[in-house]
């Protein structure tokens, strides 16, 4: 009878086993794919990324058709793609993968970030831009932004780029078309020009990401804009983000 009483009082108290095992589940890893010409910098690339528990390297290519060949048949949420890849160059990649419907996002190292060819990358289907020689945190960084669904340039040359595109690609409406955004939809957009996720959205203006995402909802709408990177464009082109500053 003591003996009993023992075992119930030692299992008092715990968790069962079941939710145990549950909190033990991580968040499955980020999957990549490398794809540059020299193996040297594939394998130093696959040491980094391997070695954080949120990412996982499903393969590597050399040049580009191999890369085509690598994300067709791994399937991986990320193609870290150089842009100077040989066979097929990195826009050829990105354009037939585009042309096959695959799901992977690309993120293109390039040695220097140049305006109009970064817009060119985003065209043809790059979700990042990523200079060769950024720090291993920023690398680690856009890709978890990029596998998220955000669109990511270097942070520093993030406007930059976004205000190439919006004079090569929007036209100007005129000031009495322009549909009217309350305060709250206007910091909204202003935050998306910066790059904030919805998550940083939340927490800066003290709302639920559901709260975010139904004011993003009613923005598209108003705008007539698909997703983020439109939103961003069309408001560094008719000057949305000026008005918040004011």
């Amino acid at each position: 009878m003591k003996a009993t009483k023992a075992r119930k009082s030692r299992t008092r108290g715990k968790p069962p086993r079941r939710e145990a095992r549950r909190s033990r589940i991580a968040t499955p890893p980020v999957t990549i794919v490398l794809a540059h010409d020299y193996e040297m910098v594939r394998e130093g690339l696959r040491h980094l990324l391997d070695a954080q528990p949120a990412f996982r390297v499903l393969g590597e290519a050399a040049n580009g058709t191999d890369a085509i060949r690598e994300v067709t048949h791994s399937k991986p949420d990320i193609l870290l793609l150089d842009t100077a890849v040989a066979s097929v160059n990195g826009l050829g990649v990105l354009e037939e993968l585009s042309a096959g419907g695959a799901a992977v996002r690309a993120v293109v190292l390039t040695p220097a970030i140049d305006p109009s060819e970064v817009s060119e990358l985003l065209r043809r289907g790059a979700r990042g831009v990523l200079l060769k020689n950024a720090p291993t945190a920023l690398l680690f960084e856009c890709i978890r932004r990029v596998a998220d669904g955000q669109y990511w340039v270097g942070a520093a040359e993030v406007r930059n780029v976004i205000e190439y595109m919006g004079r090569e690609a929007v036209a100007a409406r005129d000031e009495r078309d322009r549909p009217v955004l309350t305060p709250r939809e206007l910091d909204i957009v202003s935050a998306i020009v910066g790059g904030l996720t919805n998550r940083d959205m939340a927490r800066q203006f003290a709302l639920s990401e559901q709260t975010v995402k139904h004011h993003l909802t009613r923005i598209y709408d108003k705008l007539g804009v698909a997703n983020r990177l439109e939103l961003a464009l069309y408001a560094i082109q008719r000057r949305l983000v000026d008005e918040v500053a004011r």
